[in-house]
């Protein structure tokens, strides 16, 4: 298994829309960089964000999901409470080659500020918009800025394609668009 350089992954992103939308280079501009790196690519997050919060005295439960164990926001910077979460997602549509398996890590900007990007691997034939969960380890109220980088994305190919992907099995995540909750 190797990990892909950033000229395989501009060839995939170009020709096979593996990442939609794509930006062929790092920016930075006044952000939290974004784009093609030299072994990855970091992604952005949307505006869109559900932030928990436990003014019902909610349980989350993976089984049986409550929405008033959450807030739903569309802003430019999430706010999230002190030792609690919020779940955005990708500005960036994700196509997941057959032979591909994506291991994600968030940002060291993110990381020095108390704050843990939790992202699964992203499996063989998988597609969507990426969920992202932001945790706020700190005591402090944490800023999250949309449209901005949140997480890099490393591609690393298997010495052949899986007998069976992600696409094959129908799971259940498969062409997530927005925010996607726990499903059983």
């Amino acid at each position: 298994m190797s990990i892909m350089s950033d000229k395989w992954i501009r060839e995939k992103a170009l020709s096979e829309g593996m990442i939609e939308p794509f930006v062929d280079s790092q920016r930075r501009e006044g952000t939290i960089s974004y784009g093609l790196s030299s072994y990855g690519y970091d992604a952005r997050v949307a505006d869109e964000f559900k932030i928990f919060t436990n003014v019902d005295n909610a349980v989350v439960d993976p089984k049986d999901f409550a929405s008033n164990s959450f807030v739903d926001r569309k802003t430019d910077v999430c706010i999230i409470p002190p030792n609690s979460f919020a779940l955005a997602r990708t500005v960036e549509y994700f196509r997941v080659p057959r032979d591909v398996l994506v291991i994600c890590l968030g940002k060291s900007t993110y990381a020095r500020c108390g704050i843990i990007v939790n992202v699964t691997p992203l499996e063989p034939g998988w597609e969507g918009h990426v969920t992202l969960e932001f945790s706020n380890t700190t005591p402090l109220p944490a800023k999250i800025y949309a449209n901005e980088g949140a997480c890099q994305f490393l591609f690393l190919q298997g010495n052949e394609p899986c007998e069976t992907s992600y696409a094959d099995r129908a799971g259940k995540y498969m062409g997530q668009r927005g925010v996607t909750l726990p499903k059983l």
